[in-house]
């Protein structure tokens, strides 16, 4: 499948969804507060045409302007989650008993979540784990940064601070350290540069939205070396960096044609096709793409598409490991979950 293909068919379901919510959530909470109902339909153009429209633009024109709107719409769309949730809740409640000022006291819920969510989405924690893999490495692992409008090179230099502090022996990215939501360029990946280690990366589905060569161009100068569907020696270990994939034979099909050697770690963006790797004589799978749902309870929403969606796994003599990420797509919000770096303990 195409990259425009890809992208169109994320952007048809995200615009339908996000269209059902925003006329669903306006429209009942409108009612709640007794607004006339021809004002909530230019309340719905505005907040659904809001994020796409300044994506659009901030992508191309960026200006301060756009950067305050696209914001402003990002976090919209995390509220917009608690009001549905809320307002489902209320639903459920109202037959059995009334509730005075309704919407007043969805609204306040909502904004205490939000502001919640922010404060969480603004720390970053470090994760240790252990896995016994027959080696003495030590392993930093982030994932889905989502680098772009929001999440700029000053979050780089932070994450680049706290991983040196770690000391590892190999920096891993799995994937969507990009987002696609404004222009990218060079400089903003400098601060990697500040890393001791060596790092490594595997794109994740926003680089194929963004376009994989374009992203590769961009780490030309940096300390990121990316691994094309390609396996490497490192310090007694092979790594193994896979590109990312729609398809779910493509891990199968690019491991097949290399020469696993043990103890292997891989690098696959999705925390799926773990029977393939293990097949193949993968001991350790690195993912991410989850990011553990971001926003409670969008956790269980991502459940239903990946049968495990954070934490480490051991599955029989091979391991797996999902980031929950380092940063965030969308809203700068988390709820139930967290942006993590994780050091990952490889010993014998």
């Amino acid at each position: 499948m195409n990259r425009i293909l890809q992208t169109a068919i994320f952007i048809s379901l995200f615009l339908a969804i996000y269209i059902s919510l925003n006329s669903y959530v306006t429209l009942r909470l409108g009612s709640l507060l007794g607004i006339k109902r021809y004002y909530l339909y230019f309340v719905i153009a505005f907040v659904t045409l809001g994020l796409p429209a300044t994506m659009f633009i901030e992508n191309r024109f960026p200006n301060i302007i756009t950067k305050v709107i696209y914001t402003v719409s990002a976090l919209w769309m995390g509220a917009l989650l608690f009001l549905f949730v809320t307002l489902i809740l209320y639903e459920l409640i109202r037959p059995f008993y009334s509730v005075p000022f309704a919407g007043f006291i969805i609204l306040g819920i909502t904004l205490i979540l939000s502001f919640i969510s922010i404060i969480n989405a603004s720390t970053i924690a470090v994760k240790h784990i252990n896995v016994p893999l027959g080696a003495n490495v030590t392993i930093a692992q982030i994932s889905d940064l989502h680098v772009g409008t929001i999440r700029n090179s000053a979050y780089l230099k932070e994450i680049a601070y706290l991983i040196n502090k770690e000391d590892p022996d190999i920096v891993m990215i799995t994937g969507d350290l990009v987002d696609a939501s404004a222009p990218l360029h060079k400089s903003m990946f400098s601060p990697f540069n500040q890393l001791r280690a060596p790092v490594y990366f595997v794109t994740g589905n926003h680089e194929t939205y963004e376009g994989v060569d374009k992203v590769y161009a961009l780490f030309e100068g940096t300390k990121i070396t990316p691994l094309k569907n390609q396996a490497v020696k490192w310090d007694g270990i092979q790594v193994v960096g896979i590109e990312f994939s729609t398809d779910k034979t493509y891990l199968k099909q690019q491991l097949s044609k290399m020469n696993i050697t043990q103890p292997s770690v891989l690098m696959y963006h999705p925390p799926m096709s773990m029977e393939d790797a293990k097949a193949a004589g993968i001991n350790l799978q690195l993912s991410g793409h989850t990011h553990n749902g971001q926003i409670f309870p969008f956790n269980f929403i991502v459940q239903l598409v990946f049968n495990k969606i954070r934490g480490l796994y051991d599955l029989d003599d091979f391991y797996l490991y999902i980031s929950p990420g380092t940063g965030t797509w969308g809203p700068y919000m988390r709820l139930g979950s967290r942006n993590e770096i994780t050091i990952i303990k490889l010993n014998v």
